[in-house]
């Protein structure tokens, strides 16, 4: 059995500082600066006692479950239903609630600050507007584009009009405006005109980013289950209206994340980098395997090739598992979700792997969610495997911290679970590596970081 590189007492440190930490909200703050070759934001946790969003009244093990919860709910964003077509399917499923980072920007002339969910999963940004027909309750003030010398609604015949799918767009022949509506599975919905106008991004730092004659939606109607520190979405997909297509050759189709565990009392930052990394940020090997071009474009598709559990490798596909599972592009990387789904059949054989390998006591889950959990000490003295995802030309070590969580004093449980149909790589997984999107090549690379230093 292969065992970890820490010893009991850092490996108790960090699986602890791990459970509060998978509710993966961030706020932006203000940390943008400009880079030789793109620029940086600092992202704060949700949970972290310096977010407006910290609850004190909860312990790490509800902020666990709570992720838990988004993590169920944000899988549906993915799967398609028999009632629509496919690619209309895909948005009447997304959960809005279930985003996962707050990004802090600026839009118009004068500029108004906005916070929106940062999304990985999403394509079109858009923000509530006034005149609002109906909006959720936000404590930013609402955007009125009446006020803005910048603002340029979308004409029916544009491209970018024509990038929305035809159930999405409707055109409003007296002021050739296009209008765009969003519906989304908790019935959660926007709508409202199709625009242009200038962003600012890192806006509360001395030198923010502008980009003049961004497309987004400027949503009139907008109701259901958003946080109200929010002003809407901010689409980082791959799809065509999404801000990283839009931002295009000044970042060279570049981002990347590199997200941080937190301690209980630590207010350490998360980070996006939009552009190329520069080379003071790359001294450890990354390991590369290709982005697979599938429908929806939103969505970031690798292949999952085989997992090992120390030494012994699981083949992922064949046999009896879904057709899914040995498909090129047969798990969607995503940081909105926290925990990581697998294919059933074949999550059922790594469970039966992993009580093999681990030397503990298996005991159950007392909220019933997850399986195997394995009683650990007060001191946390278990020895847990390494665990290896071998995606197409990239093997990534994920560290006890990745795969288990503390959920009881003298109790730890896998986080990876099974799914009947979409197979995603979560967030908690990517933690401690500088995940990095090349779209221009189409690869998306994974390097061991320390997020907290970068």
């Amino acid at each position: 059995m292969a065992s970890t590189s820490r010893d009991p007492s850092v490996l108790s440190a960090a699986v602890l500082l791990m459970c509060i930490c998978f509710t993966h909200i961030m706020l932006v703050l203000s940390s943008s600066k400009a880079i030789p070759t793109g620029f940086t934001v600092h992202v704060i946790h949700r949970d972290s006692p310096v977010s407006p969003l910290y609850n004190p009244l909860e312990t790490q093990f509800d902020r666990f479950y709570n992720a838990y919860n988004r993590s169920i709910s944000r899988i549906n964003r993915f799967r398609p239903t028999w009632k629509t077509n496919y690619s209309k399917a895909v948005q009447s499923d997304m959960v809005p609630s279930a985003g996962e980072y707050f990004m802090e920007i600026s839009i118009g002339t004068p500029s108004v600050s906005l916070l929106g969910i940062a999304d990985t999963g999403s394509d079109l940004t858009w923000v509530q507007c006034k005149p609002c027909e109906e909006c959720y309750e936000q404590k930013p003030p609402l955007f009125d584009p009446r006020k803005s010398s910048t603002y340029k609604n979308v004409p029916c015949g544009s491209s970018s009009c024509h990038a929305l799918d035809i159930s999405e767009r409707v055109c409003d022949q007296e002021q050739n405006a296009c209008k765009y509506s969003y519906y989304y599975g908790d019935r959660s919905s926007t709508k409202g005109n199709l625009a242009l106008e200038n962003f600012n991004i890192g806006v509360s730092t001395r030198s923010p980013v502008s980009f003049p004659n961004l497309v987004f939606g400027c949503g009139h109607n907008n109701v259901g289950t958003f946080d109200y520190v929010g002003s809407g979405i901010i689409g980082l997909g791959g799809g065509p209206l999404s801000l990283i297509k839009q931002l295009g050759k000044s970042i060279r189709g570049k981002f990347s994340y590199c997200l941080a565990p937190l301690a209980a009392e630590s207010s350490a930052s998360s980070t996006i980098i939009f552009g190329s990394v520069t080379e003071s940020k790359t001294n450890a090997a990354a390991v590369s395997t290709p982005l697979v071009n599938k429908d929806p474009s939103t969505y970031y598709y690798v292949t999952l090739e085989a997992i090992s559990v120390g030494d012994k490798r699981l083949a992922y596909g064949g046999s009896s598992l879904s057709p899914t599972a040995t498909k090129k592009g047969n798990i969607i990387i995503d940081s909105g979700t926290t925990l990581t789904f697998l294919d059933s059949e074949f999550y059922y054989s790594l469970e039966s792997t992993l009580e093999e390998a681990i030397e503990a006591k298996r005991v159950s889950d007392p909220q019933g969610l997850l399986s195997p959990c394995f009683e650990a000490g007060k001191d946390m003295g278990i020895d847990l495997p390494i665990i290896t995802f071998h995606f197409t030309g990239a093997d990534v070590k994920l560290q006890p911290w990745n795969t288990f969580a503390q959920v009881q004093e003298n109790m730890v449980c896998f986080t990876i679970i099974p799914s009947n149909d979409i197979a995603i790589f979560g967030n908690l997984s990517q933690m401690d590596f500088l995940v990095s999107y090349d779209l221009e090549e189409k690869t998306l690379s994974f390097m061991p970081t320390d997020c907290t230093n970068l």
